[in-house]
């Protein structure tokens, strides 16, 4: 996948006026760091495809508009979000650290909490945590204090879930199946949160989990 390289006279149009979130790679041919930045790029560009534009911005074939958004070295990133800088970051990103910068201004699904949010709410004991994993998954590791409903029965146990001390919240492995599920059970008039990106993003925060010794 090659990444658009947006030139002056095309910026304000297919930077500013995106209706998506923008990340922006102001790069140079000669630059070294840059070509090492390269892979991450568009590693994140195949992972966002219809959630955000990915494009280039070439600062020796852009100088007044490198000048003019005061870029000083390179690789320099920035995601622009409403027309104008959301976020800027210099110096080489790995894709986490580029999917961390333009990750609040992505459209969410309904429901959806990351990670970071589910902690916080989960130590206000404002959230009570259900995991939707086979039984003898969830037995060996699972987020802390979670109950075990397995996805396939969440539909005929919804009472069960809002007998919890709090208001529930859905997770899987990956986040797919509880993102399916909660649209599914909105659609039919019971919203219900999830958390996105499952328990692959709670560990990749580093946040705590309870597995069998």
């Amino acid at each position: 996948m090659a990444i658009p390289v947006v030139e002056e006279r095309d910026f304000e149009k297919e930077v500013l006026r995106s209706e998506l979130p923008v990340l922006v790679d102001f790069y140079a041919d000669w630059c070294a760091p840059c070509k090492t930045m390269e892979p991450d790029v568009v590693a994140l560009a195949h992972e966002l495809n219809g959630k955000a534009k990915v494009v280039k911005v070439n600062i020796d074939k852009s100088k007044m508009l490198a000048q003019k958004l005061r870029i000083q070295s390179i690789p320099t990133t920035m995601v622009f979000h409403g027309g104008r800088i959301a976020a800027a970051e210099v110096g080489v990103l790995r894709k986490a650290q580029l999917r961390e910068m333009i990750d609040p201004f992505l459209p969410r699904a309904e429901g959806a909490l990351r990670a970071p949010e589910v902690a916080q709410l989960l130590a206000q004991h404002q959230i009570a945590l259900v995991d939707t994993r086979d039984p003898a998954v969830y037995a060996r590791m699972h987020l802390p204090g979670a109950v075990n409903i397995p996805i396939a029965e969440v539909p005929t146990r919804l009472a069960e879930l809002h007998m919890l001390p709090a208001e529930p919240v859905l997770y899987d492995r990956g986040g797919d199946q509880t993102k399916e599920l909660a649209a599914r059970l909105a659609a039919e008039g019971t919203p219900i949160a999830f958390l996105e990106g499952g328990v692959l993003a709670w560990e990749a925060e580093g946040l705590p989990i309870e597995r069998l010794d």
